[in-house]
C-alpha cells in the first residue's frame, strides 16, 4: 500500500497535536507557501469535498456545466462565512500546527491578518490589474511585501515568458525577491465554466526557459509543481538549479493515488531538496489539517524529507533564518 488513506492521516495528525498540546511542546515548524487572503463572498462560500476532482463528470453546450466544487462526502470541509471567522479560524489553526504562511491577494485582508498574526504571514504581491512596473517596483521596495507571487498568465491565455511581463521578473531577479506561477490544471472544465482565456497548453513548464534564460538570477517555484506535466517539470528543474515547485492545489484536490504518484517522481528524480509545501488555502481552514495529514502520512518518504518539505526547503529558498522559527 503506497500511503495511509487519508481519513487515518487526519486523525493521525489529531493525534499528533493533542500529544503536543499534553507536553506543552510546539509541532515542528511547517511554511505554507501557497495561501490566498481573500474576502469572503456568503453567497459562494460553500463546503469542500478534498480530493473532489476524484470524478470529473463530462458535459456539452446545451447541458449543466459539471460541478466544479464537490459536496457529496460524509465529512465536507466547511468554508468560513465572514472575513471575521476566516481570520480567526486560520490564526487559530497556525498557532495550533505551528505553521507560517507566504500569502497574496486582497491587500486589506492581508494588512488585518499580518497585524493580527505578525509572525505568521508573510506578504507576497502579485501584479494587479493597470499596476506600472514603477508601482510595483514601490510595493516591493516599501517593505511588507517579502515575495512575488501568483503570478498567473495562463488564466489570460499567456505564456509566462511573455515579454509583457519581463520588466516585473526584472525588478524581481534585481532586488532578489522569489516569485511564485501558476502552471498546471486549475480544476474540471476550467476554460467552459469560469476562465474562457485559460489555456491547459500555457501550464507547459517549458514555457518557462526563455523568461529564466533573460534572468538568471532569478529564483522560482512553479506552483502546483506544473501538474500534470511531470516530465516537463523534472527536465526543467534539471536545468535550472533556481527552480522549485509546491504541492498546492493538487495535494487536496486530485485522486490520491495521482497525488502520490506524482510526488513520489519527483523525489525518485532526486529533487526532494526542491518540494516545497503548500495549500493554496481560500476560505476552508482545515485545509491545512488535510493536507499536512496527506504529507505526513506518505510512506515512501522518509521523516528527514518530510521535513525538507514542510519547512526545511522554504527556509533555503527564501533565505529564512530558522531559528526565528523555535
Amino acid at each position: 500500500m503506497k500511503f495511509i488513506p487519508a481519513i487515518l492521516a487526519i486523525a493521525f495528525l489529531g493525534n499528533l497535536t493533542e500529544g503536543f498540546a499534553q507536553t506543552e511542546k510546539k509541532m515542528p515548524p511547517i511554511i505554507d507557501v501557497h495561501v490566498h487572503a481573500m474576502k469572503v463572498n456568503p453567497g459562494f462560500a460553500g463546503n469542500l469535498c478534498p480530493w473532489f476532482l476524484t470524478s470529473m463528470p463530462g458535459s456539452g453546450p446545451n447541458q449543466p456545466a459539471p460541478s466544479f466544487i464537490n459536496t457529496a462526502c460524509v465529512d465536507p470541509l466547511l468554508a468560513a462565512k465572514s472575513d471575521q471567522e476566516m481570520q480567526d479560524a486560520l490564526v487559530s489553526a497556525a498557532e495550533r500546527l505551528n505553521v507560517t504562511m507566504i500569502a497574496s491577494g486582497d491587500a486589506e485582508i492581508l494588512h488585518k491578518w499580518v497585524q493580527a498574526a505578525p509572525d505568521r504571514f508573510i506578504p507576497s504581491i502579485g501584479i494587479g490589474p493597470g499596476m506600472t512596473v514603477e508601482a510595483f517596483r514601490d510595493s516591493l521596495s516599501g517593505g511588507f511585501y517579502k515575495v512575488m507571487g501568483e503570478i498567473a498568465p495562463q488564466y489570460q491565455g499567456m505564456s509566462p515568458s511573455d515579454m509583457s511581463l519581463d520588466e516585473y521578473f526584472g525588478v524581481a531577479e534585481e532586488l532578489g525577491i522569489p516569485v511564485g506561477i501558476h502552471m498546471g490544471t486549475g480544476g474540471n472544465g476550467m476554460a467552459n465554466i469560469t476562465s474562457p482565456n485559460y489555456r491547459a497548453s500555457m501550464g507547459n513548464p517549458f514555457l518557462l526557459e526563455d523568461m529564466l534564460a533573460r534572468h538568471p538570477k532569478l529564483k522560482i517555484w512553479v506552483m502546483h509543481a506544473g501538474y500534470p506535466m511531470i516530465d516537463e517539470m523534472v527536465a526543467l528543474m534539471g536545468a535550472n538549479a533556481y527552480v522549485y515547485v509546491d504541492l498546492a492545489g493538487l495535494i487536496w484536490s486530485y485522486p490520491q493515488d495521482e497525488i502520490h504518484d506524482y510526488l513520489k517522481r519527483l523525489v525518485q528524480a532526486g529533487f526532494g531538496k526542491r518540494i516545497l509545501y503548500g495549500t493554496d488555502l481560500m476560505i476552508w481552514p482545515k485545509l491545512l489539517e488535510t493536507s499536512i495529514g496527506l504529507i505526513q502520512n506518505a510512506t515512501y518518504l522518509s521523516e528527514d524529507q518530510k521535513r525538507d518539505i514542510f519547512f526545511n526547503n522554504a527556509v533555503r529558498f527564501f533565505n529564512l533564518n530558522p531559528e526565528d522559527f523555535k
